[in-house]
Parts: C-alpha cells; sequence; structure tokens
C-alpha cells in the first residue's frame, strides 16, 4: 500500500504501536486521531492505521501510526511493518503484570526488525484503572531507564498523557530527521567545494524535507 503524502506536509513520519493484545493500543490511536474511545473496542486483526498532522517547529508532519495486533498468531504478519518505522510507542497495561513481562520480548522485536535509531517510548496504559494496578510506576520508569527508553504513563478513557506522548515521539523524530538533514545539506556544500567549483550551490529545503519524507515512508 502505498503512503499518503500531502504536498502541503513537510515530513511524512511513520510509527508504530506496539504491545501483548488488550492493553488498549487501538483507543490510544482513536484517542490521538480522532479523540473518540471505545468500550466496545475489539482486538486488531493483522494491522490498522491512522494519519494526524501535526505541527512541531513550524513544520507540518503528517504522523503515519500504524496499530499492530498483539496476538501470537500475527507475529509474522506485522514484523514486517517495523520497516521504515522512526518511531514505536510500546504499551503495557498496568493491571496485568504479564504484559509488562512482555516488554522486553517486544523490545527485542523492535531492535531486530526497526531502525538502529528508531525513538521508542515505554507507556503504561490505563491509568484509570489504578486501584487494581499491578505494575508500579517505579518499575516502568527503572525498565525505561535500562533499556534507555522515554516512559509515560497513560489513559485513554480519561484521555492522560496521550496527547503528550504521541507529540513527544514525534517531536524526538522530528529532531533526528532534522539533524539528518543538515548533515546531508552540508555534505553535498562540501562535495561541491571539493569538485573545484567556485560556484556553491546549497539543496533548498523543500528539497531536503521532501527526500526526509520519502525516506521515511519506505
Amino acid at each position: 500500500m502505498a503512503d499518503a503524502f500531502d504536498e502541503d506536509c513537510d515530513y511524512l513520519f511513520k510509527a508504530v504501536l506496539i504491545g501483548d493484545s488488550g492493553v488498549g493500543k487501538s483507543n490510544l490511536l482513536s484517542r490521538f486521531a480522532k479523540d473518540e474511545f471505545r468500550l466496545d473496542s475489539k482486538p486488531t486483526i493483522g494491522v490498522e492505521f491512522a494519519y494526524r498532522n501535526v505541527k512541531v517547529s513550524e513544520k507540518l508532519i503528517k504522523a503515519q501510526i500504524w496499530d499492530t495486533a498483539g496476538q501470537e498468531r500475527f507475529r509474522a504478519i506485522t514484523s514486517s511493518y517495523y520497516r521504515g518505522a522512526l518511531g514505536a510507542l510500546l504499551v503495557y497495561d498496568i493491571t496485568r503484570r504479564a504484559t509488562f513481562e512482555s516488554v522486553k520480548k517486544w523490545l527485542r522485536e523492535l531492535r531486530q526488525f526497526g531502525s538502529s535509531d528508531m525513538v521508542v517510548i515505554l507507556l503504561g496504559n490505563k491509568l484509570d484503572l489504578g486501584h487494581s494496578r499491578e505494575v508500579s510506576q517505579e518499575e516502568g520508569n527503572h525498565l525505561a531507564e535500562e533499556e534507555g527508553l522515554c516512559f509515560m504513563e497513560t489513559s485513554a478513557l480519561e484521555k492522560l498523557n496521550v496527547e503528550e506522548a504521541f507529540l513527544l515521539m514525534i517531536t524526538k523524530i522530528h529532531e533526528i530527521t532534522s539533524q539528518k538533514s543538515l548533515e546531508a545539506k552540508a555534505d553535498e556544500i562540501l562535495t561541491k567545494q571539493l569538485g573545484g567549483g567556485e560556484k556553491i550551490i546549497s539543496i533548498d529545503e523543500v528539497t531536503a524535507t521532501k527526500r526526509s519524507s520519502t525516506c521515511c515512508s519506505k
């Protein structure tokens, strides 16, 4: 399936939502993309995705978020969707310790199929069910620090930290992509200088951003 890209956008960023089945990935995405929450949400079959445009540092970014199925029988299908993803939200349910214990398994999969500089945010979801908590916030923080991840606790039902989590991931992706664009621009200028020509032509920003978006949409 071809990635949709609006000419008005400066970047297209692909990211994935991963974690065990039933941790609330689909409702996190629908809350972010459409500000909706469904109590009767069904498990994702295979992969679904949604778009949302956000502005970061005066740049318009189309965020393409893929919601992957958590059931083991779909793993062969969904692992291919890691390719080209610049970010991941790794979700567990704070009321189900087993989903927290699966986090390292998901991280291994991310690191096997994803890029080495992928931005990963660890999310402890269902904060609204804190009275049934099985995983403490301190445990989530400790694991995130141990693995070099950012960490938040969220509630898709009560809209707690959902927007903040997605925007944190998108902002960090933008920082990395912008740095790569600057480095590419510097390399091109240096190449022209070393070529012996007196005239130095730098690539314009639109070209750089469109090149970045193409790269991100593999």
